[in-house]
C-alpha cells in the first residue's frame, strides 16, 4: 500500500525538496498555509505529516494538536528555519515524533528520520487492526516479519485440523499466545481451553490435575474432583513445559492419547478422552529424546505438526510494534499517556539484545509506563541504569568469558530472577506476577539457584 504524506510549507523550496525526495517512495500532498492543510487532511488518512511551525494563517504545534484530536495516533514532524528551544519543548510535550531544523543539510539524515516515523505508523496501524479482529488484547500474536508470518501461516493451517500441535521455541517467545490462537481458529474454539504448566510441580500433583480423583483416593481427597482430561472434553488442551513431565507421566499421557480413554485415580471407570492437546516446550524436544529424558515414541505422538517460535531477535522489524502494542495496553491499564518512543528510544529497542525475549519487552515497557510521569518515552526510560543496555552498534559481541549456550541461558535466569527479587523486595508473589511465571514454578527456579527472598507469600 503506498504511503500517504502531508508536507505542510509555505515555503517552495521546503516543499519542492520534500516532495522530489519522498515522491519516489510515497504519495505526497502539498499545502502552503493551515487552511490548505486542514481540507487535505480532511479527505486523506495521512501515514505522516510534516508541518512548518510558522505558517502564514497558523502555529504548526496548534495545528498538529488539532489533527491529533481526530486521529491521537498521528505521527507528526514539526519543521522550522526559527529553531528555539521552547518550541523544541512544546513540540516533544505534544508527543511529535521529531522537531527538526530547516535548511536540511543532511539528506540521508532527513530520510532515516523519516524511515522512522512510517515504521511508527506502521506499528500503529498493525495493533489497530489487530484489536479490530480479536476479541481481546491477549490474544494479538503481533509481528509483520517473514518469521512471524511463517508461524501465522502454519497456525492458520493447522488450527482447523483436529490433530496434536507441537510449539517449541525459547522462553518468552509467546508459545502460550500460540496456543490460544490454535483454540480460537479451530472447529474447538466455543469449547473449554485448559492450560497446565507441567514444570515445577511434583509428578503426584500433575498427575491429580490431569486425571482426577475419587473421593479417598489419597489423603486428603475429601471429595471427587474432575481432572483437566475431562474438564477439557469437547475442547483444546495446553501442556506447557512437556518436557519437564516425569517419565511415568509421560507413559500415561501416551495411553491416553492411544486410545482415548483415562480413569480418575482411584477408579476403575473408564472415561472418554475428547480433547485436542496442544504442547509447548522451551527446550528441543527430540534433543530431549536423544539424551532418553523423553520418550520417543510420546515424541511422535504430540509432533504431528511442529512449529517453532522465532526469538525476537530474528524477528526483523517486529520490535517497534510490539513495544507499542505494550505501551498502548499499559498507558490503559494505568491510566497514563506516555508516548510516543523518540527516535533514539526506538534504536535502543531495536538494538538490544532482549535475551528474554518478547516477555522481557513486555516488562520493560510495563516498567517504563509505571515510573514515566507521560509524555514522550526516551531510551533512558526504557533503559534505567543497572536494569538493561543496548548492544553496542547493530551486532551482538561474543562473550569475554567462553560459556556453552545453556550456561549462558543459565545464567541469564539467574540474574533474571534476582532483578526481579530486588526490584519487589524479595516478594515471591509479585515478582512471579512481574515475570508471568507461574508463582510455583517461579518459587522452584528461585530455591533452585539458592536466591534471598522476602517471604514465601
Amino acid at each position: 500500500m503506498t504511503q500517504k504524506i502531508l508536507v505542510v510549507d509555505d515555503d517552495r523550496h521546503t516543499r519542492i525538496l520534500l516532495d522530489r525526495l519522498l515522491a519516489k517512495s510515497a504519495r505526497v500532498s502539498l499545502a502552503t498555509d493551515g487552511a490548505e492543510a486542514r481540507r487535505l487532511f480532511a479527505g486523506e488518512d495521512f501515514n505522516l505529516v510534516m508541518m512548518d511551525q510558522r505558517l502564514p494563517d497558523a502555529n504548526g504545534i496548534d495545528l498538529l494538536r488539532e489533527f491529533r484530536a481526530s486521529k491521537p495516533h498521528l505521527v507528526g514532524i514539526l519543521m522550522t528555519g526559527f529553531a528555539e528551544v521552547r518550541d523544541a519543548v512544546a513540540a516533544v510535550r505534544e508527543g511529535l515524533f521529531d522537531y527538526l531544523t530547516k535548511p536540511f543539510e543532511d539528506l540521508e539524515a532527513l530520510e532515516a528520520v523519516i524511515g522512522k516515523a512510517l515504521e511508527l505508523d506502521r506499528a500503529y496501524r498493525e495493533i489497530d487492526g489487530l484489536k479490530a479482529r480479536l476479541t481481546t488484547e491477549s490474544d494479538a500474536l503481533i509481528g509483520q516479519s517473514a518469521a512471524m508470518e511463517r508461524v501465522l501461516g502454519q497456525i492458520r493451517q493447522v488450527a482447523g485440523l483436529d490433530t496434536t500441535v507441537l510449539l517449541e521455541g525459547e522462553s518468552g517467545t509467546g508459545k502460550e499466545l500460540a496456543a490460544r490462537l490454535v483454540h480460537s481458529l479451530s472447529t474447538r474454539a466455543d469449547k473449554p481451553f485448559l492450560e497446565v504448566n507441567c514444570g515445577g510441580l511434583p509428578e503426584s500433583l500433575l498427575e491429580s490435575l490431569l486425571f482426577g480423583y475419587e473421593k479417598g483416593a489419597f489423603t486428603g481427597a475429601g471429595q471427587a474432583n474432575a481432572g483437566y482430561f475431562e474438564k477439557a472434553h469437547g475442547g483444546n488442551l495446553f501442556l506447557d513445559e512437556i518436557a519437564d513431565m516425569s517419565p511415568k507421566l509421560q507413559s500415561s499421557l501416551l495411553r491416553v492419547l492411544q486410545d482415548h480413554n483415562y480413569m480418575r485415580i482411584g477408579s476403575t471407570q473408564p472415561r472418554k478422552a475428547d480433547f485436542r492437546l496442544i504442547c509447548a516446550t522451551n527446550r528441543p524436544l527430540l534433543d530431549e529424546v536423544k539424551a532418553g529424558r523423553f520418550r520417543e515414541d510420546l515424541y511422535y505422538r504430540i509432533a504431528v505438526v511442529s512449529i517453532t517460535l522465532p526469538p525476537l531477535r530474528e524477528r526483523e522489524g517486529d520490535i517497534v510494534a510490539l513495544a507499542t502494542h505494550f505501551l498502548d495496553h499499559y498507558n490503559a491499564k494505568f491510566g497514563k499517556a506516555c508516548g510516543p518512543f523518540t527516535p533514539a528510544a526506538m534504536r535502543a529497542l531495536e538494538t538490544c539484545r532482549w535475551e528474554g525475549n518478547v516477555r522481557q519487552l513486555q516488562h520493560c515497557i510495563e516498567r517504563a509506563v509505571a515510573l514515566h510521569a507521560g509524555g514522550p518515552v526516551e531510551s533512558v526510560h526504557l533503559f534505567p541504569s543497572g536494569v538493561s543496555k543496548p548492544m553496542e552498534g547493530q551486532g551482538s559481541q561474543a562473550p569475554q568469558d567462553s560459556l556453552s549456550y545453556q550456561d549462558a541461558r543459565a545464567e541469564f535466569e539467574r540474574e533474571y530472577l534476582q532483578r526481579l527479587l530486588d526490584a519487589t523486595g524479595g516478594n515471591v508473589s509479585e515478582a512471579a506476577r512481574l515475570s508471568g511465571i507461574p508463582r510455583q514454578n517461579f518459587y522452584v527456579k528461585v530455591k533452585r539457584w539458592g536466591l534471598s527472598l522476602k517471604n514465601d507469600i
